[in-house]
């Protein structure tokens, strides 16, 4: 089973600072101080980011355009803008430019595994999502992607250390729920009870046991058959005597 594609976390740098409101996920709408027509007295980028938090996806392309040519920051967005109309061909152009312009450019680096690995191809993705990492190691997205890339490719040793360093720089990581931003994070994943299993050992590990016990019932309710595993891994050791833990274990679960 698929999940369905997602590009789900928002990092904000390269973005501007403009005279107007920001949204929950840190793109601008105007205020109500700002003029009614938001091209007035604002650069393309931040209208383009203004049109992004509206969804208007090709309205924004348009926008980015306008602005300096060489900048790749805006060939970074444009990218972002392609991919959310699930134009992946335009998409993986626009991140390239961006690499080209500055091959140190992380977050564009990284988009462009998120690309290959909508594509399937997880070995690419891996090498990109690498490539982001030695530009920013501390990146819990970037090792958030790698570990997604790794579960693909049933590489699961490597997937868990990748999300063990990701959910340690930023316990919240897995939670992220934004869809627009500088960088992208790949969500889709296969076999989602399995995927949900090794979220709970991994949440049960850091000790965050709530988030633990959420995954152990995805897990259950999309068919996990391996049901000891939750009594023998000594990562759940510490919620053996929780009641909802053992209510979980005593109950069959309705397959979703």
């Amino acid at each position: 089973m698929l999940f369905g594609l997602s590009l789900a976390f928002v990092t904000m740098l390269g973005f501007q600072a403009p005279p107007t409101a920001q949204t929950a996920n840190g793109f601008r709408t105007p205020d109500k101080t700002a003029p009614a027509d938001p091209s007035k007295g604002l650069s393309p980028e931040v209208r383009g980011d203004i049109l992004m938090a509206r969804k208007m996806y090709r309205e924004a392309i348009d926008t980015y355009r306008e602005g300096p040519k060489d900048s790749p920051v805006l060939a970074n967005k444009i990218g972002i803008a392609y991919h959310q109309l699930l134009d992946l061909q335009m998409a993986k152009k626009q991140y390239e430019r961006a690499i080209k312009m500055d091959p140190h450019y992380s977050e564009a680096i990284n988009n462009l595994g998120t690309v290959y690995y909508a594509a399937k191809s997880y070995r690419r993705a891996i090498g990109e999502y690498k490539k982001a990492l030695r530009e920013r190691p501390d990146s819990a997205s970037f090792l958030s992607n790698l570990g997604t890339a790794y579960y693909a490719r049933k590489q699961y040793k490597e997937m868990t250390e990748a999300y063990e360093k990701a959910l340690a720089i930023d316990p919240d990581v897995f939670e992220r729920r934004s869809s627009t931003g500088t960088t992208l994070q790949e969500r889709s994943v296969e076999e989602r009870a399995k995927y949900h299993y090794f979220q709970a050992k991994m949440y049960a590990k850091a000790g965050q046991m709530e988030r633990a016990l959420l995954c152990i019932r995805k897990s259950l309710e999309e068919g996990f058959k391996e049901h000891e595993k939750y009594i023998k891994d000594p990562e759940f050791a510490g919620l053996q005597s929780n009641q909802e833990f053992k209510l979980l274990m005593a109950t069959e679960q309705k397959v979703i």
